[in-house]
């Protein structure tokens, strides 16, 4: 087995070691999520806290790691005796993205279940986990309906399986640990609430400690054993400190001052329902028992919200996670009325943290809501964008065709918009868009399994073995199965798909109010992607040539990024567009065949430059047509006199259009959801 980096020898990142050095202190914090950078030691610290934790007590042989002190009643292995047991090493179990339901919860033996009446279980990863860690790194990758499930098993401290009317329970309390990159797409605002903290990480820009990080990995790179045993006293004093925390913890007193002070930092912060609350107490109370004091105090409180607080502030994917430590030292000061002035300490200099150093107003102050929102109100416009009348003589768009460029504009007001779907039944990755088969949702068939049973299709079991009891034998009432008669149950559920927004950004798009309400109809596109769990990608066209301004990516709001900068004028090279993405779609496919792509084309209609510059859109839009890529396009013209251009497009692109308006959720004009229903009339 390989050695572990040391916990002790790494560099900075004081809040990620202090984040999980809590949870070590009490699992019931409810864990951690690490959100960083790639490179910035997130796995590596996650690795080397197990080395750190006590030893678990287990009885022998129990596959559940019961405690023998008080074993648990309903374990599949049990029922058990009280007794001594024996000792063994927490355990660090990580869970890969690609993990099936059975691998995470452990699976049944169906087969034995019907014929025999027997619970055959054989755990999974939760079990494995119990009474350790839990790390799932590139938690954001990880589909859906397993994060639900790790979830819901670390908030109940227990797992549950149900195959057809056949259940198993078994103890599952861990500590967890998630990593992400928010490069790599964001978890839902509803399941960042699970998690009972988060710490933001990046790598230093210091000289001196970054010449560190380098000196100590190469270090222990050449002699990880040797470079181990150096820190070894670290460690051991580290690991006596978290013992000894644990055993403070039941004395350690939380006043009624403290607890207001909670309650009145998470209302002041307006964080929905009361897990923030909840969460916060007992991070103040392992923030005590760290420091060795048997009492909460108001630095406890402050520390704690700044680790408890940051990501419950996201109300959707475009907000900046953070926390504004002018607005909680007023919550604070308020609450704590004239008492004492512990609202107004620094607790940078010493802190509740000892050894480790708290959170000092890291990276994720630097990036808080107060900025961006004061950078969203202070446009160089007016006001919010009125969309409609603003195209020509305004001053600020140059004349079609001209190669001026103007500065980028603020979106106009998300809305909810009209459902888009691919046509067809597809098999991509779970999510909330197109219809699919899938592992989740409604049953509509039954075939036989290949692999595996995992959704047994109980009525088709039956039928199937129903003929062959007499030649089987069958003599009581049990009915006789064998592994042929089992039936895998089909199911209809969606899948997120790639959708790919093709923007016109040229000068005929230019006028302010304009291309403001035209961003904020694919800013409204973006939020919608984002709710159904799809991949986006950005290509604008403009002057001469188009551009990939975002390869497909599951990031959301880096695409909303993207948009928010995107610069507009000079011609409009409307078939460059439609190459570029059907070129982006083409790598697409290769690298992910099962997602199916949704096109949409955000423009006027109109083409500019080169020779016949529309009879060569007309043939890029039979290109995707031919392949057979679902499209819509949002027609952006306005004004008394119009072209029908984008409506043109659309045939050619075998799609439907539909008018920024149409595109509202609560337009009273009806939008088609299968998106080539008005090409195929056409």
């Amino acid at each position: 087995m390989s050695t572990p980096y040391p916990f002790t020898a790494i560099v900075g990142q004081d809040d990620l070691r202090l984040g999980l050095l809590l949870n070590a202190v009490s699992p019931a914090v409810g864990g951690v999520l690490v959100r960083g950078e790639k490179g910035t030691a997130k796995s590596t610290a996650v690795r080397a806290l197990a080395a750190l934790m006590p030893e678990v007590p287990v009885v022998a042989g129990c596959r559940f790691s019961c405690d023998p002190g008080a074993p648990d009643p309903a374990c599949p292995d049990g029922p058990h005796e009280a007794g001594t047991g024996v000792s063994r090493a927490a355990r660090t179990v990580e869970l890969p993205v690609g993990a099936s339901e059975d691998r995470l919860v452990g699976a049944l033996d169906i087969e034995r279940a019907l014929s025999e009446g027997v619970k055959a279980f054989e755990p999974g990863l939760l079990a494995d986990a119990h009474r350790g860690i839990l790390y799932v790194d590139e938690v954001n990758l990880l589909h859906d309906h397993l994060v639900d499930l790790l979830l819901d098993a670390a908030a109940m401290g227990a797992s549950y399986v149900e195959r057809e009317g056949v259940s198993v329970r078994h103890a599952a309390r861990f500590l967890l640990v998630g990593t992400m990159n928010p490069e790599e797409g964001e978890l839902r605002p509803q399941l960042l609430d699970r998690f009972g903290l988060t710490v933001e990480v990046a790598a230093s820009r210091e000289t001196d400690l970054r010449v560190e990080v380098v000196r100590r990995r190469l270090a222990y790179d050449d002699d990880p054993a040797g470079f181990a045993a150096r820190w070894a006293d670290e460690e051991a004093a580290l690991r006596e400190r978290i013992t000894a925390a644990r055993a403070l913890l039941p004395r350690v007193v939380l006043g009624d001052g403290v607890l207001r002070q909670i309650a009145a930092t998470c209302a002041a912060f307006e964080v929905d329902g009361m897990r923030a609350d909840i969460v916060m107490a007992r991070t103040a109370t392992a923030l005590a028992a760290w420091a060795g004091r048997d009492e909460v105090v108001a630095d406890d409180v402050r520390q704690a919200a700044l680790l408890a607080l940051p990501h419950r502030r996201r109300r959707n994917p475009f907000d900046a996670p953070g926390l504004d430590e002018d607005t909680l030292d007023d919550a604070l000061r308020d609450a704590a009325g004239n008492e004492d002035g512990d609202g107004d300490d620094d607790p940078d200099g010493g802190g509740p943290g000892g050894g480790v150093p708290p959170q000092g107003g890291g990276t994720d102050d630097d990036g808080g809501t107060d900025d961006g929102g004061a950078d969203r109100a202070g446009s160089d416009e007016g006001g919010p964008a009125t969309p409609g009348r603003e195209e020509s003589g305004s001053g600020d768009a140059p004349a079609p065709g001209g190669g001026g460029e103007q500065q980028p504009v603020r979106a106009g007001e998300p809305f909810r918009t009209k459902m888009l779907s691919v046509p067809g039944l597809g098999e991509g990755a779970a999510g909330r868009r197109s219809r699919a088969r899938t592992e989740h949702g409604r049953t509509t068939g039954s075939r036989r399994p290949e692999g595996a049973l995992t959704k047994l299709h109980l009525a088709a079991t039956v039928q199937a073995a129903a003929p062959h009891q007499r030649a089987r034998g069958r003599a009581g009432r049990g009915l006789v199965v064998r592994r042929d008669d089992l039936r895998q149950a089909t199911r209809e559920g969606r899948e997120g798909n790639l959708v790919l927004f093709v923007v016109d950004a040229s000068g005929s798009m230019a006028a302010r109010q304009r291309m403001s309400a035209v961003k904020g109809a694919v800013m409204s596109l973006l939020l919608d992607a984002y709710q159904r769990r799809d991949k986006v990608g950005l290509v604008t066209f403009r002057g001469k040539d188009a551009e990939v301004a975002l390869p497909p990516t599951s990031s959301v709001d880096a695409a909303a990024a993207r948009l928010e900068t995107l610069p507009t004028g000079g011609r409009t090279p409307l078939a460059a567009g439609l190459l570029k993405a059907h070129d982006v779609l083409r790598v697409e496919r290769l690298r992910d065949p099962s997602r199916r792509a949704l096109l949409v084309v955000v423009t006027d209609g109109r083409a500019t430059g080169g020779v016949d510059p529309v009879a060569l859109a007309a043939r890029a839009g039979r290109l995707h047509a031919s392949e057979g890529t679902a499209s819509v396009v949002v027609d952006c013209e306005s004004g008394i006199v119009r072209l029908g251009l984008a409506a043109q497009l659309a045939g050619d692109l075998g799609g439907s259009a539909v008018t920024l308006d149409e595109l509202r959720a609560d337009s009273i004009a009806g939008l088609v959801k299968d998106i080539t229903a008005a090409g195929r009339a056409a």
